[in-house]
C-alpha cells in the first residue's frame, strides 16, 4: 500500500511541476513579446494556454482520486491540499499570461516609446514575477521553506513598480493624448503582473504550508 500512495504522490509532484515549467515559459514568452511587440509570440502564448488548462483540470482529478483512494492524513493529507491550491494558483499566472498576449494582439499597430516602458521598469517587473516562479518552484522541488519564504520582499517591489506605473502612464497621457489608449493597455499588464505576484505569494504559502504544516494565509509574510 504504501509503495501504491508514493507512486500516485510522486506522479502528482511530477505534473505539477511540469505545469509550473509551462507556466514560467508562458511569462517568460510574454516578457519577451510584450518587449518587442511580437505577435507570433503572442499567439504562442494562446496556444500553450489550452496546455496550462489542460494540466490543470488533470492534475486536479489525480488528486481528487488520490484522496477518494487513500483518505490521507497527517503530511500526505496537506501535500495533496497544497498541490491542489498550488495547481489553482499556477492556472491563474497562466491566465495572465495569456492576457498580456492578447493585450499584444490588440496593440499589434500601437508604437511604444521605448523609453516610457524603461521609465516604467517593465523589464524589472517582468524578471522579478520570473525570479519568483523559479524560487518558489525550486523551495518545492527541494523541500526547502526558507527558500519560499524569500519570494515575499521580492512582491513588495512589484507592489512599488505597479503603483509608479499608474502615475507613469498617466503623466505620459497627459503629455501624449493620442497614446491614451496605449497607457490603458499598459496598465492592464501591470496589473496583471501585480496580481501574478500575489498569486506567487499563494505558491509560496502553500509550499510552506506543506512542508512546515505552518499556515501563513491572512497572516503577516515572514521577510
Amino acid at each position: 500500500m504504501v509503495k501504491f500512495i508514493d507512486d500516485h504522490l510522486n506522479n502528482i509532484k511530477e505534473k505539477v511541476s511540469k505545469m509550473w515549467s509551462l507556466v514560467y515559459e508562458q511569462i517568460e514568452k510574454s516578457h519577451t513579446a510584450v518587449l518587442k511587440m511580437d505577435d507570433t509570440l503572442a499567439k504562442q502564448i494562446l496556444t500553450g494556454e489550452k496546455r496550462v488548462n489542460a494540466f490543470e483540470l488533470e492534475i486536479d482529478s489525480d488528486i481528487e482520486d488520490f484522496i477518494a483512494l487513500y483518505t490521507p492524513v497527517a503530511i500526505d493529507l496537506r501535500f495533496a491540499l497544497a498541490m491542489l491550491n498550488i495547481n489553482n494558483n499556477l492556472e491563474r499566472i497562466g491566465d495572465y499570461a495569456e492576457g498580456i498576449a492578447r493585450f499584444i494582439l490588440r496593440c499589434e499597430d500601437c508604437k511604444i516609446d521605448k523609453k516610457l516602458l524603461d521609465e516604467l521598469k517593465i523589464d524589472e517587473m517582468f524578471r522579478l514575477v520570473l525570479e519568483m516562479l523559479a524560487l518558489t518552484h525550486n523551495a518545492l522541488l527541494e523541500e526547502d521553506s526558507n527558500r519560499a519564504k524569500g519570494v515575499f520582499a521580492k512582491d513588495d517591489r512589484i507592489d512599488e513598480l505597479n503603483t509608479d506605473s499608474l502615475r507613469i502612464l498617466s503623466d505620459y497621457a497627459g503629455n501624449h493624448p493620442e497614446s491614451a489608449r496605449m497607457c490603458i493597455e499598459l496598465s492592464g499588464v501591470f496589473r496583471k503582473l501585480e496580481r501574478a505576484g500575489d498569486h506567487i505569494n499563494n505558491l509560496a504559502e502553500e509550499t510552506i504550508f506543506y512542508i512546515d504544516a505552518n499556515i501563513l494565509k491572512h497572516h503577516k509574510k515572514p521577510m
